[in-house]
């Protein structure tokens, strides 16, 4: 029996990503628990061997925890709630914050977790869902060498690459903030291109093919110019998750002395987004501000 299959974890939020490294600690032969608010995903999550909890303080004590629910509120709320899994999680637990929190409040909320005994590893992670799904995700994790070592294992299992930033919680949170500025003004980015190409007259597919071998590319042009260009706003990662994350951005930058003028454009693009009611559309869907501006059609626009 190796080592994994000793081991149990906890997943806290099957979203698209904790959903993805739910199912990558199953096939690494860990017992995983699951939790979450959707009776359907936690009927979806039993049929895939896991077990199903509607609230984390009836779930057993697990070797390491993954928090992948949606903000910091939430993630308050799931640890140190009514319903929360400190409560019941025995001493020593490792506890991994994957949630995209401001690096304040990450380091508020590892100080109570080691309060209550607990480990703790600032663990945001990034990669999307089909990277999720694959067990390939990037972790930037920051925090004690202990709790790596007692989570190496499971960190494997979700995992491709592990960047280890320091002892210091908050790191994690940091790079990760620096990473979802880049990603937020990237899509913004592709939007804007790919709708000026549609106003010039251009063919929005070869348009794509076309950039994205080009100097001009990039991974999220790439990985979001579909969704432009077949008009699929399902959502993936939404909007509104851009608004929460570069707000993070540029409040953070406030508080830091930083100037982030492209982010604080590409946040109140995502902001009407949101305000027009594409707010749990795949975040793609800033496109189609631009475009009604520019007075188009795009495709998924009908």
């Amino acid at each position: 029996m190796g080592v994994a299959l000793q081991q149990s974890a906890t997943v806290i939020g099957l979203g698209s990503m904790g959903w993805g490294a739910a199912v990558s600690l199953l096939r690494a032969g860990f017992r995983v628990s699951g939790v979450d608010i959707r009776p359907d995903v936690l009927a979806r999550f039993e049929g895939e061997g896991g077990q199903a909890f509607a609230r984390a303080k009836d779930v057993p004590p697990s070797d390491v925890v993954f928090v992948f629910v949606v903000n910091s509120d939430q993630a308050k709320q799931v640890l140190f709630g009514e319903d929360g899994a400190v409560a019941t999680a025995k001493p020593g637990t490792v506890f991994l914050l994957c949630v995209t929190m401001a690096p304040s409040v990450t380091v508020e909320i590892a100080e109570r977790l080691l309060a209550a005994h607990m480990q703790v590893i600032d663990a945001p992670v990034s990669g999307g869902h089909l990277k999720a799904l694959s067990g390939e995700i990037t972790v930037m994790g920051s925090g004690p060498s202990a709790a790596f070592d007692a989570a190496h294992a499971a960190l494997d299992a979700v995992s491709a690459k592990v960047f280890r930033l320091g002892e210091e919680i908050g790191l994690g949170s940091k790079v990760k903030m620096i990473n979802q500025l880049l990603a937020g003004v990237h899509i913004a980015a592709a939007a804007e291109a790919l709708t000026l190409a549609a106003k010039a007259g251009l063919d929005l597919q070869t348009v794509f093919d076309v950039i994205r071998v080009s100097a001009g590319s990039s991974w999220m042009f790439e990985n979001r110019g579909p969704h432009i260009v077949e008009g699929d706003y399902t959502p993936r990662s939404a909007v509104n998750i851009f608004v929460k994350d570069l707000g993070i951005v540029t409040d953070e930058a406030k508080r830091e002395g930083g100037e982030t003028p492209l982010s604080a454009a590409a946040l109140a693009l995502f902001k009407e987004a949101s305000a027009a009611g594409f707010g749990l559309e795949d975040d793609a869907a800033v496109a189609k501000i631009l475009a009604q501006k520019s007075g188009l059609v795009l495709p998924g626009m009908e």
